[in-house]
């Protein structure tokens, strides 16, 4: 069903903080292999909670609570753990990267609309944060909780972010190897301040052997940095399928303290 546009709300959206405590504590989430009990048993929570909740409460009442923001294609939630750690959730149910419909002409490009929602990453920390320090991630179907699509928005952790920019200068637009926070990842360099023309699950669609078998996209975890290279602001693209790509990541983001 349609859904009207945003309010372009910030990380304050006015329903009262007992609320949103209480709901994001109850019900959010994010997918990673520790959870709780309870969490880990619902693993449609996000959905439910989606188009259940702040759907309904934004076509009611211009209150996107629980989330922090509500669009037409995607919500943006935050992550029951706290920290400078958010989630995109597509309002339509799709279960995750191994979906075609991620990657099929005229798709959302929900990693575009995660990028663009950094600055809620900015709000959580109370200053801005370098595009460089920010990372966004994609588990793979073996290492999630939750069987809604869900990016992960957070800052990149330290190690992380320092064997990226020592490798930005070698990496390029063809998929290379690269070992980065103890794993091995294919890396690809996407040029451009944004994806408006690049989209992370169509990348990888192109490159992942069996194309034609949807299991084999789900066994990929994706992760995107921001980057600056001697051209220009671009982005690292990761590609792997071992552990889960939001590993590389840190709520805390203590790489863009002030």
């Amino acid at each position: 069903m349609p859904y009207p546009p945003s309010q372009q709300a910030g990380a304050t959206n006015g329903a009262s903080d007992g609320f949103r405590t209480a709901v994001a504590l109850a019900l959010a989430g994010s997918a990673t292999l520790l959870c709780a009990t309870a969490w880990c048993a619902n693993r449609d929570a996000l959905r439910q909670i989606v188009q259940e909740q702040c759907v309904v409460h934004w076509q009611k009442q211009h209150d996107p609570a629980p989330c922090e923001r509500v669009e037409a294609a995607f919500a943006l939630l935050a992550d029951r753990k706290g920290g400078a750690h958010f989630l995109l959730i597509p309002t339509q149910a799709i279960p995750g990267i191994e979906s075609p419909e991620l990657e099929s002409p005229g798709a959302p490009n929900y990693f575009s609309a995660a990028w663009q929602a950094r600055d809620l990453i900015a709000a959580a920390v109370g200053h801005q944060v370098p595009r460089e320090a920010v990372g966004l991630a994609v588990n793979p179907l073996h290492a999630r909780s939750q069987d809604q699509l869900h990016i992960h928005i957070e800052c990149l952790r330290p190690d992380v972010f320092r064997t990226l920019h020592a490798a930005a200068g070698r990496i390029s637009d063809a998929w290379s190897p690269l070992m980065v926070g103890g794993a091995n990842y294919q890396a690809l360099r996407i040029v451009g301040a944004d994806l408006d023309g690049a989209n992370p699950f169509a990348l990888l669609a192109a490159r992942t052997p069996q194309r034609g078998d949807r299991h084999a996209m789900g066994d990929y975890t994706l992760v995107l940095a921001g980057m600056r290279f001697e051209s220009g602001p671009g982005f690292i693209l990761l590609a792997g399928t071992g552990r889960a790509g939001e590993l590389l990541l840190d709520s805390t983001c203590a790489i863009g303290a002030a």
